[in-house]
C-alpha cells in the first residue's frame, strides 16, 4: 500500500501526438516529463517552486527515480497525473498515479526523490529551513 501525501496536486494531460511511437503508444521516456508537470504544480501550490528553492540558495536534483507501467497510455487519451507530498524534512519525496481521466483506470505509478544542494555543491542532510517552513506553512 502506497503511503499518502500531506499535501496533493494534480493535473489533466491530453496525450499529445508528438508524445507516442508507431502504434499510438506513450514512448516510456515521456511519462517523465508527465511527472515534472505534475511535480511544479505541487510546488507552485505549496508556495515554494523552483525558482524559489533557487533564489533560496539550493538546487534539488532528482536521485531516484521509479516509474511503474501498468497501462499504456495512448494517443488522444485524456490522463490525470497526481503528485502527493510524501517526505520533506530530509528529502522530497514524491509518489504519483497518472490514470485515465474517464475511468479513473490506473496506467502508471511513479516516485521520485531529491535532495537540496547549496551554492557550493554540498549534500543537504535535512532540507533547508525555507523549505520545511513552507511545507508546514501550508499543511497547517
Amino acid at each position: 500500500m502506497r503511503a499518502s501525501g500531506v499535501l496533493r496536486a494534480q493535473i489533466s494531460v491530453d496525450v499529445p501526438f508528438f508524445d507516442v511511437d508507431s502504434m499510438d503508444v506513450v514512448w516510456h521516456g515521456h511519462y517523465v516529463k508527465y511527472l515534472e508537470l505534475a511535480r511544479c504544480a505541487l510546488l507552485d501550490d505549496l508556495g515554494h517552486n523552483y525558482a524559489q528553492m533557487r533564489a533560496a540558495g539550493f538546487v534539488w536534483p532528482i536521485i531516484d527515480m521509479q516509474l511503474r507501467y501498468v497501462r499504456a497510455a495512448r494517443f488522444g487519451q485524456k490522463i490525470t497525473v497526481r503528485a502527493d507530498l510524501i517526505e520533506w524534512r530530509n528529502r522530497l519525496k514524491i509518489h504519483y498515479l497518472i490514470s485515465d481521466e474517464a475511468s479513473g483506470e490506473r496506467l502508471t505509478l511513479a516516485s521520485t526523490v531529491q535532495v537540496a544542494v547549496n551554492g557550493a555543491g554540498e549534500l543537504q542532510l535535512e532540507s533547508p529551513a525555507v523549505f520545511i517552513d513552507a511545507v508546514e506553512r501550508r499543511i497547517a
